[in-house]
C-alpha cells in the first residue's frame, strides 16, 4: 500500500510537470503569434479568460456549456453541429427538437435550452449591456438573421455606450441608397443618442458588402459627424454570420 501511494505521488508530480511544461510552451509560443493566431490557438476556456466571452464563437460557447462530448463525437464537433442547427431555427427550439441532434442527450439538451432561455430573459430584463464590440449587439439583431426581406435598422446608444433603443428604419427596399441621412438620424435625435450603430441583413446569406452598402455607410458617417452623433459601426447580418464594416473598412468612418 505504501509502495502504491509512492507510485501515485510520482505520477502526480510527473503529470504536474507535464502540465507546467505545456503551459510554458503555450506562453512561449504566444509571444510569436499574432492576436488572431493566438485567439484561434486557444481552448474556449483559455480564450474566455484572456479575451472575454465576446471573443468566443457560438460553437465555442456551446462547447463550454456542454463540457464534454460523447464516445463517438468530440465536444467541439457536437457544439459545431448544435450551432449550425440553431442558425436554421427562427425561434427558441423545444427540447424535443434539440434531441434530434445525434449525440445530444436529454441532460445536455436541457443545459443548452436553459442557457438559451436564460440569455433571452437577461436581454429582456432591462439589464444594460455596454457595447464595446460588434459581438455585443448581435443578440438584439438576431431577428435579422432569418428575415426574408431586407431590414435596415439603427441602434441608438447613450454616453456609456448602452443601447437605448433599436429602430427599424426600412423594410424591403432594393438598396440602402433610398435611405436619407436626415430620416436615419431622426430617431437618434429623439433618443438624445450620443452615438449610433446601423445594421441591415442580406437575405441571400452573402456577407460581402455591396457598393451601395459602402456608399450609404460613408454618407451616414458624414451626416453623423455634422450632427455630433458619430456612427460607430455598420453591421451586415445573415444566416452565415455577420460583417462589421468598421473592422473591414474603417476609412468609411473617418474624416
Amino acid at each position: 500500500m505504501h509502495h502504491q501511494k509512492g507510485k501515485n505521488m510520482k505520477e502526480t508530480i510527473k503529470n504536474k510537470s507535464f502540465l507546467e511544461a505545456k503551459e510554458y510552451e503555450i506562453n512561449e509560443n504566444s509571444q510569436h503569434l499574432s492576436l488572431k493566431e493566438l485567439k484561434s490557438s486557444l481552448q474556449p476556456r483559455e480564450k474566455l479568460s484572456r479575451f472575454g466571452s465576446e471573443s468566443l464563437s457560438t460553437s465555442e460557447l456551446l462547447a463550454l456549456i456542454l463540457g464534454r462530448g460523447t464516445k463517438n463525437k468530440s465536444v467541439h464537433l457536437l457544439a459545431k453541429e448544435i450551432s449550425d442547427f440553431l442558425e436554421t431555427q427562427p425561434r427558441l427550439p423545444s427540447l424535443e427538437t434539440l434531441l434530434k441532434i445525434k449525440g445530444l442527450g436529454p441532460a445536455k439538451a436541457s443545459q443548452v435550452l436553459a442557457a438559451l432561455e436564460l440569455s433571452g430573459r437577461f436581454l429582456l430584463s432591462g439589464v444594460k449591456v455596454e457595447v464595446t464590440s460588434p459581438e455585443k449587439v448581435l443578440n438584439v439583431l438576431s431577428f435579422l438573421k432569418n428575415a426574408m426581406q431586407e431590414h435596415f435598422v439603427m441602434i441608438s446608444l447613450d454616453s456609456a455606450n448602452h443601447i437605448i433603443e433599436v429602430h427599424t428604419l426600412t423594410i424591403g427596399l432594393a438598396n440602402q441608397t433610398q435611405i436619407h441621412p436626415r430620416e436615419a438620424f431622426v430617431r437618434a435625435i429623439e433618443n438624445r443618442a450620443i452615438g449610433v450603430i446601423f445594421a441591415h441583413n442580406h437575405p441571400s446569406g452573402n456577407l460581402k458588402p455591396s457598393m451601395e452598402d459602402l456608399n450609404i455607410t460613408k454618407r451616414l458617417s458624414e451626416a453623423g459627424r455634422l450632427l455630433s452623433i458619430p456612427v460607430l459601426d455598420h453591421i451586415i447580418v445573415s444566416v452565415s454570420g455577420f460583417t462589421s464594416l468598421k473592422r473591414e473598412s474603417p476609412h468609411l468612418f473617418e474624416d
